[in-house]
């Protein structure tokens, strides 16, 4: 049994450069600096609203365990992220309980705060993949990043209202 949100149900990943994207998908769904950063392109406030957050077993985690170092636990913390109050963004962080070590021990913290906000602040941020998929008409990204070296695993499902699909034709 997986441990994750049913909206995730992603069932084919494929990585970027594989699918057939317009101009504006590629540019959000390809986006290789903060999300947070390009959502308040977009809006006035941009907002975290904590789902949930603790460690999760490994038996917790299905296909995703295939992306991340073998592990006993694993902190998760879902969000949604809301510009202007309105949800464009459902993130799902997965870390080895081993990458939360020295500073990164304050990942477990963030609360409120965007992850982008503090990966993007990182001197030693690296990405190995962008991969995409399709849950029913939304778009979802995942990306195993690196944080000095330790690996995480961030997916993120772009929700109707996200300017992703809005009719504004800004890249």
């Amino acid at each position: 049994m997986t441990d994750r949100h049913p909206s995730l149900d992603v069932t084919h990943w494929h990585l970027i450069h594989d699918v057939s994207l317009t101009a504006k998908q590629q540019s959000w769904l390809g986006e290789c600096q903060s999300m947070t950063a390009r959502f308040e392109r977009h809006c006035g406030k941009v907002t975290i609203v904590p789902q949930r957050e603790g460690f999760i077993g490994v038996d917790s985690l299905g296909e995703e365990l295939t992306q991340l170092p073998d592990c006993e636990r694993f902190w998760l913390r879902e969000v949604l992220l809301c510009g202007d109050n309105v949800p464009w963004l459902f993130g799902r962080t997965l870390i080895p309980e081993t990458s939360l070590t020295g500073e990164e021990v304050s990942l477990l913290t963030l609360g409120t705060v965007p992850l982008g906000r503090y990966l993007f602040k990182a001197a030693e941020l690296t990405r190995d993949f962008i991969q995409v998929g399709e849950q029913g008409e939304l778009w979802a990204r995942r990306s195993r990043l690196r944080l000095s070296g330790k690996p995480l695993l961030l997916t993120e499902l772009f929700l109707s209202e996200s300017p992703l699909y809005g009719v504004n034709n800004e890249l």
